[in-house]
């Protein structure tokens, strides 16, 4: 066989290997069976008028170009004009040929045939493959020929061989032998061979998957071999893949899409596509398919898992169609279109893809249909996901109309429908429900219309029993809305659970639970943080009920780091510690309230707590938890007993000197310690409440200023707390946030301060030649409001700014 076939000949191109099959024979050659023109064995011989034999088409392509230059037609071989061109089919000859050709193909596919085995050379392997596609392409009858003789599954055969070159010449020879032959085709399609070539396309040699992919493409052409292709696991995967990828050959990635587009001729293979990430075919059936297409294509969007970025490109460009389903399909379709609806509104950008596109009215009339042909109730919990979706896209929901009348999402009738359906229907759709109602009042636009409704509908015991809902994304729900309804209607929600019964407790449950911190605990503690810290009955309950000692447990874990890693870890422990400082609000009227605050250290806990740097809130409310604590110093320091004076000392005056007595607080002129009596002096906190002066938020700057203010306070030794300032060098920070001016509040609160400094007469006379100083206080004093203006008068008359009258007119009211 190799002697036969050189299989040392391996031109570089098609045209060669040709022209090397031509020259072969196992019959000898006539002369007269080639052409004199081509050198080859013709096919058409046709007949001169001088008796010359050519092939047709290369004796037509000479007179042409006699023609074109302008000669006269001659011979090729004698060069002797002709008188005419007219050609003479020569029958016999052409017959005659055509039996030797027949002869000697049958002689080398028979030799090919011996040769295609695993055993035998790569060199024949090759010859054998080559030939093949060579008289494949030769005439389409052949591939009858090489069906026929059986070699079709013996070329796959060759694709388990170890040789890749004879690996990449099968698959090439196959795409030959199939092209434009649907029965060969459909060989192929018989057994694992489409397994076989599939698992081509993740080979790391570029050249067999590339014949791989060219032979798919081949085969995608074929209907059959399209569900086929389809079946085989991951061979749509890999096909999306490889059109992405910018490794790859861009004619193998331009084979590859190809081959997709043939594929989608299957609604199985549509789908797997959709699944891998490409989705143009399910839209566009979705779009121009039949009704039944359109209904299996909505209903498999609405199982797919998209990203964000996709969910955007689908509701641009199937949205507007999936909501005319929804509104005008019978309710299969309906379903399908909801489900999608669900799936693609997910998304912020995509929710307002779909409201520009008109989704919230024929929404809305689905939820609150009712009468012949309600939409049913597992449809409208699809409706409320649906809705709840897109309340958090940010849009201004007040503007858009969604009812007949002009109503808006946020309409008082609308959001009394909600309400009413909150209270009418099954735990899961309630809990959606609750989500569009937390949706619209996290914006500051919406949730002043939705409070007024739910005001109006006098449904806030109703919401706030929802925090016993067994169901926990229920109950999350609930808490969440309420959670975000309490800076506006906080008394309303206080008073609900000050007098319901266990909804207290539930919350201070949810609380307790130690798995981390969830959204729920976030939620429940952000709620019981925005009631009013100064309802004395919510404080003394949640006293009794043990809520303040769990949560400096709480406080007291996170602070150790036993809480940690969570993105609910901030906002969880801002809002313990704003619980924990509505106990410094009922110090006054609550005895337990002291008697907690002692037992627990809370003034120590509060003091630690002003330094938790980057935590501004935590850090304003102890600030202010410590204005409180220290407020009550003055009505909690023991005074020290002091004996009534003898006989003797009444008979000798001289016996009657008072003994001094040592260890009394400077400011409150008694026995002070932190634990009992709150006192900032014990606990060291002044320095701290000083630097705080100092802070980028003005918010805490104004809570310790305020905290600093209580060793100034009526009650209490001025001058001995303007001392305790200088010695923790607070003066000057003072001042200085009189100057800034951040905000009125600060600035009153300043005054104030400053006033009472002044009474010193050191810094007074320090004071009165610093002009900034009194500048801002001639500002207080012209702007201020009526109270601020009545201190900064003082303070002006203490640096001698304004005349004091007094010394003149004594008796003057």
């Amino acid at each position: 066989m190799a002697s036969s076939w050189d299989a040392s000949n391996d031109p570089g191109s098609q045209s060669d290997e040709s022209y090397h099959f031509e020259r072969f024979h196992i019959e000898p050659i006539y002369d007269s069976f080639v052409c004199p023109l081509t050198k080859q064995v013709m096919r058409d011989p046709v007949t001169l008028e001088n008796g010359q034999t050519f092939e047709r088409e290369a004796i037509e392509k000479w007179f042409k170009e006699c023609k074109e230059s302008g000669r006269k037609p001659v011979c090729p071989l004698t060069l002797k004009e002709l008188r005419s061109t007219e050609l003479n089919p020569s029958i016999a000859l052409r017959n005659t040929i055509e039996e030797w050709t027949a002869r000697n193909e049958a002689a080398q596919l028979d030799m090919a045939q011996r040769s295609l085995n695993i055993g035998s050379p790569e060199n024949e392997t090759l010859q054998a493959l080559r030939y093949v596609q060579h008289i494949c392409q030769r005439g389409q009858s052949n591939k009858r020929v090489v069906r026929n003789a059986g070699l079709i599954p013996m070329i796959v055969d060759m694709l388990k061989s170890s040789s890749r070159k004879v690996r990449s010449r099968a698959l090439e020879t196959l795409r030959t032998v199939v092209e434009e032959d649907d029965e060969n085709k459909e060989i192929l399609a018989e057994g694992d061979i489409v397994r076989t070539i599939v698992k081509f396309l993740s080979h790391e040699l570029s050249k067999e998957r590339e014949e791989a992919v060219s032979l798919l493409y081949e085969l995608s052409k074929s209907e059959t071999l399209c569900e086929k292709i389809g079946s085989i696991n991951g061979a749509i995967l890999i096909l999306v893949g490889m059109t992405s990828s910018k490794s790859e050959d861009l004619s193998t990635v331009e084979k590859a899409d190809k081959t997709l587009e043939n594929l989608e001729k299957c609604e199985n293979n549509v789908r797997q596509m959709a699944e891998n990430g490409r989705l143009q075919a399910l839209l566009n059936q979705l779009l121009e398919g039949p009704p039944e297409i359109k209904l299996s294509m909505a209903g498999y969007l609405g199982e797919l898992a998209l990203n964000n970025d996709v969910k955007v490109l689908v509701a641009r460009t199937v949205g507007s169609s999936l909501i005319d389903i929804m509104k005008s399909g019978n309710l299969q379709s309906r379903e399908a279109a909801l489900k999608a609806l669900n799936q693609i509104s997910s998304c912020e950008s995509s929710a307002k893809v779909l409201i520009e596109a008109g989704i919230l009215s024929p929404l809305v009339k689905d939820l609150f249909a009712v009468g012949p042909n309600p939409l049913p109730m597992r449809l409208k919990e699809v409706s409320a996901t649906i809705l709840a979706n897109l309340v958090y896209s940010g849009v201004d929901f007040d503007s858009i109309p969604v009812g007949p009348d002009h109503q808006t999402l946020v309409s008082e009738d609308i959001v009394h429908n909600l309400l009413h359906l909150i209270s009418n229907t099954g735990p899961a759709i309630e809990c959606k429900l609750l989500q569009v109602l937390v949706g619209l009042t996290s914006s500051q636009t919406t949730v002043p219309s939705v409070v007024a409704a739910i005001k109006s509908s006098g449904a806030t015991i109703s919401l706030v029993q929802f925090i016993e809902a067994p169901q926990k994304d229920l109950r999350v729900a609930s808490i969440k809305l309420l959670q975000n309804l309490s800076p506006h209607m906080d008394q309303e929600l206080a008073d609900a659970l000050r007098g319901s019964v266990g909804q207290l407790g539930s919350l201070i449950k949810v609380i307790s639970e130690s798995v981390g911190i969830t959204e729920e605990q976030a939620a429940a503690v952000g709620l019981l943080a925005d009631l009013p810290e100064r309802d004395l009955g919510l404080t003394r309950q949640m006293l009794d009920e043990g809520a303040f000692q769990l949560v400096i447990s709480r406080v007291i874990s996170i602070r150790q780091g036993e809480i940690r890693g969570n993105r609910f870890v901030t906002p969880f422990h801002e809002g313990l510690v704003k619980i924990l400082a509505r106990v410094t609000y009922a110090l006054t009227d609550e005895p337990g309230a002291i008697a907690f605050c002692r037992e627990n250290s809370l003034a120590a806990l509060f003091i630690e707590l002003l330094q938790s740097n980057g935590l501004d809130n935590i850090q304003m409310v102890s600030a202010r938890a410590l204005e409180n604590l220290s407020q009550e110093s003055k009505n909690l320091t023991t005074l020290p007993e002091v004996s009534s004076p003898g006989l003797c000392a009444s008979i000798f005056p001289c016996l009657s000197k008072q003994p001094v007595i040592t260890g009394l607080c400077k400011v409150h002129r008694g026995i002070c310690s932190l634990r009992e009596t709150f006192c900032l002096l014990e606990g060291q906190a002044v320095s701290k409440l000083v630097a705080l002066l100092d802070h980028a938020n003005v918010n805490v700057v104004e809570a310790a200023l305020a905290a600093l203010c209580t060793v100034l306070d009526d009650g209490v030794d001025i001058g001995q707390g303007v001392m305790v300032l200088c010695d923790a060098e607070g003066i000057k920070p003072i001042l200085d946030v009189l100057l800034e001016k951040r905000s009125d509040n600060l600035r009153r609160r300043a005054v104030w301060a400053v006033e009472r400094l002044l009474r010193t007469e050191d810094i007074a006379y320090e004071v009165s030649g610093d002009q900034n100083v009194s500048t801002a206080l001639v500002d207080a004093f012209q702007h201020g409001d009526y109270r601020t203006r009545q201190i900064a008068e003082r303070a002006l008359k203490h640096v001698d700014k304004i005349p004091n009258f007094s010394g003149i007119f004594p008796n003057m009211g």
